[in-house]
């Protein structure tokens, strides 16, 4: 396309505004207070100015929300650290090439300053470093949010080939990987033979037997459960029975905007309504959720998904 500078196409948002806790002292975190986000970003825009489609490009909107979200929920010391987190959830979650964040606080409390102060931060986008099998290939959405999963017992329901096991098998969790397909996980143990990862198990069940009386996954077991990428709604009261006080759901999985849009799923009743996720996993503390264009293991290709990660009460 004539006119375009490749790999120079940038997106450009001005002073995204929200309350964050960020200080040196505690007196200062304790109290919110404004901060100001600049943040640039190439990507490609060859495809959007084509279709005209926001599906082919970064969707600031979301872009906003997610720096609103990581702001608000972070305690931090310093700014520079709550510029990294935010910046890495933007790499991690969005097709960025190239980012460059100036997070400042709008009002310091500091004397003889009648401005801002704060920090301007310049990314590239990470090359893939995943420390694991060569078959594992985890959902950015499970490397942005793994520090939320307790330590110790998970099951990755629907696991197929076991990207998601493998890799937390190889950060020590105990993970049992469950699916009905008995080649994959025959596949998937193989996998884990070979490279010694002995705290990983696999499960074959089919959960869809009996859509009136799903099977048991047991009582108060596991310490996190992953569904990635399947949707079985008569599970969810086994999924909430499974996991342990405290225990931790992640949950990914396409909204019916990504059938409308690329005709995947091809069956709607395997798409969420907008909403559908928190209304099925009502009980839960939800600590994180989201709809929108993500990106996916593949560094070029997204989905419309929701994501949610959830905690059971430990009451």
């Amino acid at each position: 396309m004539h006119g375009l500078n490749e790999g120079n196409d940038a997106i450009i948002i001005e002073s995204i505004r929200f309350q964050g806790r960020c200080g040196v002292t505690l007196e200062e975190r304790q109290r919110p207070q404004p901060l100001l986000a600049d943040v640039e970003f190439t990507c490609s825009t060859e495809e959007a100015i084509s279709s005209d489609s926001i599906a082919k490009t970064v969707d600031y909107a979301q872009v906003i929300q997610r720096v609103v979200d990581v702001g608000t929920t972070h305690e931090m010391a310093l700014l520079e650290r709550l510029a990294d987190q935010i910046s890495q959830v933007l790499l991690t979650e969005f097709l960025i090439d190239r980012l460059t964040i100036w997070l400042r606080k709008a009002e310091p409390p500091l004397p003889n300053v009648t401005g801002s102060v704060g920090v301007r931060l310049t990314y590239p986008r990470p090359r893939t470093n995943v420390v694991g099998p060569p078959a594992a290939n985890p959902s950015p959405f499970l490397l942005t949010n793994v520090h939320l999963l307790p330590k110790g017992k998970v099951l990755d329901v629907a696991a197929g080939q076991g990207r998601h096991a493998l890799y937390l098998a190889s950060q020590g969790y105990e993970v049992i990987g469950l699916d009905r397909d008995t080649t994959a996980l025959d596949a998937l143990a193989r996998t884990a033979a070979d490279y010694h990862l002995a705290k990983l198990s696999t499960w074959e069940l089919d959960l869809e037997t009996n859509p009136d009386s799903p099977p048991s996954l047991g009582d108060e077991i596991y310490d996190g459960i992953l569904v990635f990428f399947y949707l079985f709604r008569p599970m969810f009261p086994s999924i909430f029975r499974a996991l342990k006080p405290g225990g931790v759901l992640m949950y990914e999985t396409f909204l019916i905007d990504n059938h409308h849009l690329f005709h995947h799923p091809r069956r709607k009743e395997f798409c969420l309504d907008h909403n559908e996720l928190l209304h099925l996993t009502t009980g839960l503390r939800v600590l994180s959720y989201h709809e929108g264009t993500h990106r996916s293991s593949s560094p070029d290709s997204s989905a419309v998904t929701a994501r949610l990660v959830a905690q059971k009460s430990s009451s």
